[in-house]
């Protein structure tokens, strides 16, 4: 087996992990087998992203249309301003984390001379930093869950993937990002 072989399947081991937030992952080399299917399942979504179909994350509540049809009072919206207020900067933290320890992994993966021991180490440094993104952004979106009666929950899973009136239906743009970004 030659050393590019040797690093391709390596690096289709890791993509073959936890997906990043929304990212579809390149299709494999042919000389490499396929990877397993995600771990989330055809969505490629956390759980607690899932729950929120597609309009999470975001600030979909600020959506004028989206709040008429919840019924969302103003103190909802702002009690949700404030949970995303409160979780953003770790967020932004712990993404930036993530992508510092895919950087750090990118020289690995190219050396001519791999070295195994510290691409499995960074494997599972980058798997703990997808992990604790991952946490924190599904303790703010629960957090935000909770400021919702039963009714606008039943509300909201119905603007799901199927909706074209949804803010993400197929006529529709994405809601904003958690970083405030389009």
């Amino acid at each position: 087996m030659t050393k590019r072989n040797i690093g391709r399947i390596v690096f289709a081991l890791l993509l073959a992990g936890v997906a990043a937030l929304g990212q579809q992952a390149p299709p494999p080399a042919p000389d490499v087998p396929p990877p397993p299917p995600p771990i989330f399942g055809q969505d490629r979504r956390p759980p607690m992203e899932r729950a929120f179909h597609t309009v999470a994350p975001g600030r979909w509540w600020k959506n004028p249309e989206m709040a008429q049809k919840l019924s969302l009072t103003p103190d909802q919206q702002k009690r949700m301003d404030d949970i995303f207020q409160q979780n953003r900067m770790r967020l932004i933290d712990l993404n930036a984390s993530l992508q510092k320890e895919e950087a750090t992994m990118e020289p690995l993966m190219e050396a001519d001379q791999p070295d195994e021991a510290r691409i499995l180490a960074q494997i599972d440094r980058v798997a703990q930093a997808r992990a604790e993104l991952e946490k924190a952004d599904a303790r703010m979106l629960l957090g935000i869950r909770r400021t919702l009666s039963p009714e606008q929950w039943k509300k909201l899973q119905a603007e799901g993937p199927g909706s074209h009136h949804g803010p993400r239906g197929p006529d529709g743009p994405p809601p904003p990002r958690p970083d405030g970004g389009e």
